[in-house]
């Protein structure tokens, strides 16, 4: 096995480890005001959208987490065909490793195999060049393509970059790439000024992924001779980085830490478009089999469309108008940050 792909094993095993299912974070302090007669009823086509032209079960979609090495072609190949059944859109890991060593690309490619109509979103670092990221695309038929900024991660990886100018290589991506391109972060949270940088560049789509869920800097901390344990608290958190980002009126797509239904929700009511789910669906499906994550994510449908009635929408489209209000710590955030 390659030292990419020992990596990517390595991370796996240690997402696993770190994992806490009900891990306190940003979306605990928000707080959604419910009327108790909405004169509804739980409709799953309340639910349904569409994603890159095509239509989906639900707004929220397995994000970005493997590819790569011999275990994470066999947890693709499942994700994928959960994708195909629930019908959501899969976001697969970063394939930038097919660079190097394009020997890998089954381990990405059976994910589309099994989902052959469905949403797939590859997924890059910042530095990969125009000319293979879009072979990557070709090779995956991806319907988008996530460009992961990980600085943080990065600079806590053993052999990790060093060199953090990508905006010229972004800027080139931008100017090649055939499908939308999401810019993503990996669990720390995309700020402001990091935004309205790009827009201004001319990227149109942002997945928020702030802390509150997997936090790679502890990841990458299990692997190193040194501690850089101060790294873990750099994070910030979903609801914040969110609510950032909706001011800025781009399109969004919140993930960071989403545990259950209710946190999709707020996801949605923040103004994400989409909410990604990684770990959480990950651990649900390692922890126990692939069918169990099928049920959960048809439960998670029909709960989601539950909330939608009992918050008196019917549809998704005035879900950001709902009245929210904060605990007092998420509060006085928000008032520094504004």
């Amino acid at each position: 096995m390659s030292i990419r792909s020992k990596r990517k094993e390595e991370h796996l095993t240690l997402a696993q480890t770190f994992f806490e299912p009900e891990k306190a974070n940003s979306f605990d302090q928000m707080h959604l005001l419910r009327p108790a007669l909405p004169e509804t009823r739980i409709d799953l086509d309340a639910i349904k959208t569409t994603m890159f032209g095509k239509a989906v079960n639900a707004p929220f979609f397995i994000n970005a987490m493997t590819g790569g090495s011999p275990k994470s072609l066999l947890i693709n190949k499942e994700l994928g065909k959960i994708a195909n059944q629930t019908k959501i859109a899969l976001a697969l890991g970063s394939a930038s490793i097919l660079v190097k060593e394009h020997a890998q690309l089954d381990s990405f490619l059976v994910a589309r195999d099994a989902n052959p109509d469905g949403i797939i979103i590859a997924n890059i670092n910042a530095k990969t060049v125009p000319k293979d990221a879009q072979k990557i695309v070709s090779e995956l038929q991806a319907d988008a393509l996530q460009v992961h900024l990980n600085t943080v991660q990065e600079i806590a990886m053993p052999e990790g970059e060093r060199d953090f100018r990508w905006l010229d290589n972004l800027k080139s991506l931008r100017q090649e790439i055939t499908v939308p391109i999401i810019i993503k972060e990996v669990g720390f949270g995309l700020d402001r000024a990091t935004i309205q940088l790009l827009k201004n560049e001319g990227f149109k789509w942002f997945d928020v992924a702030g802390s509150g869920g997997t936090n790679f800097a502890q990841i990458e901390n299990a692997r190193n001779q040194s501690d850089l344990s101060y790294l873990e608290t750099l994070g910030l958190p979903t609801v914040i980085a969110a609510m950032m980002a909706q001011k800025e009126q781009v399109n969004l797509i919140v993930s960071g830490g989403v545990r259950n239904p209710l946190d999709v929700f707020k996801g949605l009511c923040l103004g994400g478009q989409y909410v990604g789910i990684s770990n959480v669906f990950l651990q649900t499906m390692e922890q126990n089999t692939p069918e169990y994550l099928l049920r959960t994510i048809q439960n998670w449908q029909h709960e989601l469309a539950g909330l939608l009635a009992v918050f008196g929408q019917k549809d998704l489209t005035n879900l950001a108008s709902i009245k929210q209000y904060f605990d007092l710590p998420l509060h006085d955030l928000i008032r520094q940050l504004s």
